[in-house]
């Protein structure tokens, strides 16, 4: 049985659980409210300068590296996340406190990611 969670605004009026693949790990999490998404990600035991957020064609691309020297340990973390609606990039801004990643990224008004149906040969 797939897990389910509240419909959000990209799920709402489908009969899907909004999370069709499940990792075990549940440490982000992505809404859109007051014209922006806020992606908030649980990073803890990251130090800001060893956090990189990037944006680039409609992904955003979240990746830490922590190397502890003491314990012989290197920790990471990559993730990627798409959106489907065209995003402000001059006006994305990322905040780090207590082990919270938070990035708010605007939506540009009145579009819409751009995207086609494919066909299906048989």
């Amino acid at each position: 049985m797939l897990p389910e969670r509240p419909t959000n605004a990209w799920t709402q009026g489908l009969d899907l659980p909004s999370r069709l693949f499940s990792t075990g790990r549940n440490d982000y999490e992505l809404y859109e409210e007051d014209g922006e998404f806020v992606l908030s990600v649980e990073m803890p035991g990251f130090d800001p300068e060893e956090i990189t957020v990037t944006w680039d064609d409609a992904v955003l691309n979240v990746a830490a590296e922590h190397e502890d020297e003491a314990r012989g340990r290197r920790k990471t973390y990559h993730r990627r996340f798409r959106f489907p609606k065209n995003v402000d990039d001059e006006g994305i801004a990322a905040t780090y406190n207590n082990g919270i990643l938070q990035v708010t990224l605007p939506v540009a008004t009145g579009t819409t990611a751009a995207g086609k149906q494919i066909e299906i040969e048989s």
